[in-house]
Formats: C-alpha cells, sequence, structure tokens
C-alpha cells in the first residue's frame, strides 16, 4: 500500500472509484476529521487516501513524485478503461503509444500526479 496525499477525501475516493474503477476497501472515521481510507484497483494494488493536513503536506498535494509519473494502472483493454476515464474528465499528456511492455499513455490525476495506463503486452 501507498500513501497519497490528497486535498479531499469524498474528492478523491470519486475520482478513484469513478474515473479509474478501484474499489474503497475500508473508510473508517478515526474522530477529528480524519479518516482511514484505502482504495484498491481489481488487480491488487492499494492506495491509503492521506488528506493533506497542514501547509507542507498541502504544497505537496499534485508533486508527489517530483513531476515524474509516480503510478502504473493496468488494464486488460486500452481503449476501453481510457474511454471511461476521458468521459470522466481524466486529461492524457499523450496519445497512446506501443512499448515493448505494452500500449500505454500518461495522464494526470485532478491534483496533476502522473500517471500511466498501461495495457500489458501479451507476452508477458
Amino acid at each position: 500500500m501507498t500513501a497519497l496525499l490528497v486535498p479531499d477525501y469524498d474528492e478523491a475516493i470519486d475520482f478513484f472509484t469513478g474515473a479509474l474503477g478501484f474499489l474503497v476497501e475500508e473508510d473508517a472515521d478515526l474522530g477529528a476529521g480524519k479518516r482511514w481510507v484505502v482504495v484498491r484497483g481489481t488487480r491488487g494494488g492499494k492506495l491509503l487516501l492521506a488528506r493533506a493536513a497542514n501547509d507542507g503536506q498541502r504544497a505537496a498535494v499534485g508533486n508527489q513524485a517530483g513531476g515524474r509519473v509516480g503510478w502504473f494502472v493496468e488494464t486488460d483493454d486500452f481503449a476501453r478503461t481510457q474511454a471511461r476515464m476521458t468521459a470522466w474528465g481524466v486529461e492524457f499528456a499523450e496519445e497512446a503509444r506501443q512499448e515493448i511492455y505494452g500500449t500505454v499513455a500518461v495522464f494526470s490525476d485532478p491534483w496533476g500526479n502522473r500517471w500511466d495506463l498501461i495495457e500489458p503486452s501479451k507476452a508477458q
């Protein structure tokens, strides 16, 4: 599991479940406005959605990998997944391209973090 700083729990849950098709695994109230929110992909990867709680954390939202791709979403149908994501307003930074490892394109989450959408090649 990896922690991802977000500005708002519910906004993040909406994005990850709607645009990316993740599932909410846990959403527990910890008191004082804090929650333990875990979403997971259908292939097992998990994110702890951590609401930014101070100025330093808020400044890091959207730039947690320093402008590089920091996370990867795998799909078995690139075109279908990209269409669902685009319908949710996700912007892709490039056209899909073929690499040795599969079909890939970079997109950004609503806060500016960069991700790869990947359909692995069948040879892997």
